[in-house]
């Protein structure tokens, strides 16, 4: 059994994943055996900007040359068209990029018996370029942030949506500390940060990927709590701080600032308010999402904080709306 849809709010992905779950048996914890085949749902997402991509079930108990040998799944298309499957463990499916085939077999699922799994060939990332404000409002800059679709998937394509759907346009920088981390993703809309909030996505598998200055990840504050609010390491940290990232579920690197992290525009972005509260002076992120928190809170109590102007995918810079396709 499966389903397939196109450009899904992350969140609503998450919603239909477990309405389908219910459809096709259970939401209960599976125990997944790697050594059986145990029942295992599969999400399949294509980021591409242009690509679109067919998913192929590959049956090995027949001949290669078999007609069925190679059965056709689901057509996906770019920038976020997925595909639940509904499959067991140990099970492959194939797809075509750039005229090359790759291979997958689904890992063990969560505690939820689902995997998620981003479709994305050889790419070494995603480009997203975040053009901001610097030195307290005084000029433009840009970062560019490269996304890793095998790092941390669901994070990777929850950031992707959020960017497409231009969420990130016009929030603040609220917590920048040196030698720690910079901190933003509280939505400038209050309503759309206040739906946003309450959409949560499961916490990604760790790959034992260690943070490094210019790692991206989500913020979070438990198990399963990632919504909208990224953090950046700053160049400088400690090796003991970087080795204390991680240490929480949700904090796994999706994503890291390309180039040269000590030389980007990271650096320029305004620290004088120091860290949140209780740690420090600067904004406290529950006034922010308040119904006045862009409107009065921040540029009464910090004007000097340099914002997100706007994000995007660079490779999908001039392509026609995607609800269009």
């Amino acid at each position: 059994q499966s389903q397939n849809n196109t450009y899904p709010n992350m969140a609503f992905l998450k919603t239909a994943f477990l309405a389908f779950l219910a459809a096709v048996g259970t939401t209960a914890p599976l125990l997944v055996n790697a050594q059986e085949e145990s029942n295992l749902r599969v999400m399949f997402v294509n980021e591409f900007p242009d690509k679109t991509i067919d998913l192929y079930w590959e049956n090995h108990d027949l001949d290669d040359d078999h007609p069925e040998r190679r059965k056709f799944e689901a057509r996906l298309r770019p920038r976020g068209g997925w595909h639940a499957s509904e499959t067991f463990l140990g099970h492959e499916f194939s797809y075509e990029v750039d005229g090359k085939h790759h291979f997958v077999t689904p890992p063990p699922g969560n505690v939820n018996g689902e995997q998620f799994i981003i479709l994305a060939g050889e790419t070494n990332g995603f480009r997203v370029r975040c053009e901001i404000t610097v030195n307290s409002q005084q000029y433009m800059d840009y970062l560019d942030i490269l996304v890793k679709p095998y790092w941390a998937p669901r994070a990777a394509a929850r950031f992707l949506e959020l960017v497409r759907s231009k969420y990130y346009d016009g929030v603040a920088f609220n917590r920048v500390v040196p030698k720690f981390l910079t901190q933003f993703g509280i939505g400038k809309d209050y309503f759309v940060r206040t739906k946003e909030r309450e959409l949560t996505i499961w916490d990604d598998f760790p790959k034992d990927i260690k943070f490094e200055p210019g790692y991206i990840s989500f913020a979070g504050s438990g198990h399963d709590s990632r919504t909208t609010e990224l953090f950046i390491v700053m160049p400088g940290t400690s090796q003991e701080q970087l080795d204390k990232f991680g240490e929480n579920s949700w904090e796994t690197p999706f994503a890291v600032i390309d180039g040269d992290v000590d030389k980007s525009a990271l650096n320029k972005i305004y620290s004088g308010y120091g860290d949140m509260p209780p740690w420090g002076n600067g904004p406290d992120s529950s006034e922010i999402y308040d119904v006045n928190g862009y409107t009065t809170y921040l540029p009464k109590k910090f004007p000097k904080l340099d914002y997100v102007d706007r994000c995007y995918v660079v490779a999908e810079v001039g392509l026609e709306d995607e609800n269009e396709l």
